[in-house]
């Protein structure tokens, strides 16, 4: 690392704790600084992203929340940069769930007035990173008797019909989900409105970082298989007590936890199959960076095992993604291994690709379209998964009408056929 960024860390580092430890002396300065580290985040490597996330924290933490609401927009709301956005978005949804519903809609000078007709543009973004975190605010907001209201008053008018649709579908998506618990079998979702306080953030320097880095990575690669299990249930408690912590460590910690997924102990696999149930709705989209590692160790080691308590394990941890992440993030990667699996571990991550069809279709059509089409097609041309095919085609259909017949022209005829064959017992 060059001089440069070392002193650009250090220099997070010390806004941070000035953060923690100045608390609402600091806000006169919060406009400069949270535009400063927002800056950074659209030019930086990710080490310096974690370090920008870490001091926002301590910043939305211990911050006047007048203060810190202004500084977030007027550094990011209508920054050009999708990733500056993303982090606008996800520190002022924190924020949001900090100061509670109820001041957040109770015309406080500063809040009421800025803040909604914000969350309503960041729900309609470009970027759909921008748009969850945007609708995350707008369905914890609609939860209250006086978001109507508030809504009415503070959001262009223009904005107001797709304000009420985003939360009209993501309650219809709720209650769908809640009523299905095939689809989802290992996850219970949260009430609506429901969320946890977060915990005051301390701040932690790199040092600390590495510190816990080296000694979490002694303590996963021992060859006593008894430290092995000590080390990942280290690390649940760990993302209990300091989720924060544990996200701006997560590339190394998933090395760790995929290294366990990969080795040959079925203990070991079993019980790092079971933790990651309790740190996916821990860490949720802080988790995104590492689906493209996690998914396939999850997916292609475990999902097909004759080991009942193993495959439970792993379709457990898949289910608790689905649930509790973006559907958006992994959609991709789920249809892609549904169409090279075999066995029974395919059927069961069609069914998942069926429930976040449902989720994702009103919101990214195309997406579902790219993604979802080609494995169907795929499903259709075989003869085996029969029951997980006319799950994933149902609910296609829910989303596309009649339109799915017309996507299925270009196909081959005994794809064309085995469709029509389908639709017709709906």
């Amino acid at each position: 690392m060059n001089l440069r960024s070392c002193v650009s860390r250090v220099a997070m580092d010390t806004l941070g704790i000035m953060y923690t430890h100045l608390q609402k002396r600091m806000d006169p300065m919060l406009e400069a600084t949270v535009t400063a580290l927002l800056n950074k985040v659209g030019v930086a490597n990710e080490f310096i992203r974690q370090d920008v996330d870490a001091a926002l924290d301590c910043m939305v933490q211990n911050c006047t929340a007048t203060a810190a609401i202004k500084a977030l927009l007027a550094g990011g709301l209508r920054h050009l940069n999708n990733v500056v956005r993303k982090c606008t978005a996800q520190h002022l949804s924190t924020l949001v769930e900090r100061t509670g519903a109820d001041l957040v809609l109770s015309e406080v000078k500063g809040i009421t007035e800025s803040i909604l007709p914000a969350i309503a543009s960041l729900a309609r973004d470009s970027s759909q990173e921008v748009r969850h975190f945007g609708r995350k605010m707008l369905f914890f907001l609609a939860s209250n008797s006086q978001f109507t209201t508030m809504m009415k008053r503070y959001i262009p008018e223009k904005d107001i019909p797709e304000v009420l649709k985003i939360t009209n579908k993501t309650q219809e998506f709720t209650k769908a989900q809640t009523s299905s618990p095939k689809a989802v079998r290992k996850c219970a979702l949260p009430a609506i409105g429901a969320v946890q306080t977060p915990a005051k953030t301390k701040t932690y320097s790199v040092a600390e970082r590495e510190d816990y880095v080296e000694a979490m990575r002694a303590q996963m690669g021992s060859k006593d298989f008894q430290q092995r299990v000590k080390a990942i249930d280290k690390i649940v408690a760990d993302c209990k007590e300091k989720p924060s912590f544990v996200a701006a460590c997560k590339f190394p910690v998933f090395d760790a936890i995929v290294a366990r997924l990969n080795e040959s102990n079925r203990k070991i696999n079993q019980h790092t199959l079971e933790a990651l149930q309790t740190i996916i709705p821990l860490l949720k989209d802080d988790m995104a960076q590492v689906l493209n590692i996690l998914v396939p160790a999850i997916v292609d080691n475990h999902l097909n095992s004759k080991i009942q308590a193993i495959h439970e394990a792993a379709d457990g941890a898949l289910s608790s993604l689905v649930c509790h992440l973006d559907n958006a993030l992994l959609l991709s990667i789920f249809c892609t291994k549904a169409q090279t699996l075999s066995g029974n571990a395919k059927g069961h991550l069609t069914e998942m690709v069926a429930v976040m069809v449902t989720e994702l279709y009103p919101r990214k059509p195309q997406m579902v379209e790219q993604k979802v089409l080609p494995l169907l097609w795929k499903l259709l041309a075989s003869s085996t998964n029969k029951g997980p095919t006319t799950t994933l085609c149902y609910a296609l259909y829910l989303q596309m009408g009649e339109d799915l017949r017309q996507f299925a022209a270009p196909q081959s005829m005994d794809v064309h056929k085995a469709l029509i064959q389908m639709m017709r017992t709906f």
